[in-house]
């Protein structure tokens, strides 16, 4: 039988409140800096290539929505855009490419290929990116235009600004191992 201290409901303190507004606002401060300054990292395979560098062009300009700069080491990026087809030899760099990526971290399919492996269903071609890394957004289209690029970061920045965001992260529980089964 529960005593009576176990069905008293817990009521919050000031300092509490406090600290739960703290960690609110630092949350929504967070959000609106890692939304405006995605640092990108190309994994282009394909056709689709042509389209991905026209986002850098002077009429599309990606820099204002501040996902600019691509960066070509996995370690100083935290936006993964997969362009074009991977096929099944690919798939481990990609997978090897996803796991060096900083935390926290964001994955684009850019056009049909990367999404769905596109027309190209056969043995040797990943049908989706899915199967291997999860995948945050998915840009449609064989090749997809540049607006539907712009739309699918804005559509990560609404994703990224909504998620709960932490100055430290808490480390994980240590793995209990029973003696003797290593």
């Amino acid at each position: 039988m529960a005593s009576e201290i176990d069905v008293v409901p817990a009521i919050p303190t000031r300092k509490d409140e406090a600290i739960g507004r703290l960690q609110q606002m630092v949350s929504q401060g967070l959000g609106w800096a890692r939304k405006y300054s995605l640092f990108q990292y190309p994994f282009v395979t394909a056709c689709c290539g042509m389209e991905y560098m026209t986002l850098a062009a002077a009429r599309y300009d990606l820099d204002r929505f501040g996902a600019a700069l691509p960066r070509f080491s996995p370690r100083q990026a935290d936006l993964l855009m997969v362009v074009g087809t991977v096929n099944c030899k690919q798939a481990p760099v990609l997978r090897r490419v996803w796991e060096q990526i900083a935390e926290p971290k964001w994955v684009v399919a850019f056009g049909v290929c990367a999404s769905s492996g596109g027309f190209y269903d056969n043995y040797a071609t990943v049908q989706g990116i899915d199967q291997i890394i999860p995948v945050d957004v998915y840009v449609p289209g064989c090749p997809p235009r540049p607006e539907q690029v712009l739309d699918g970061i804005m559509l990560l920045q609404k994703k990224i600004q909504g998620q709960t965001h932490r100055l430290v992260e808490p480390a994980p529980a240590p793995a209990i191992v029973a003696p003797g089964t290593r």
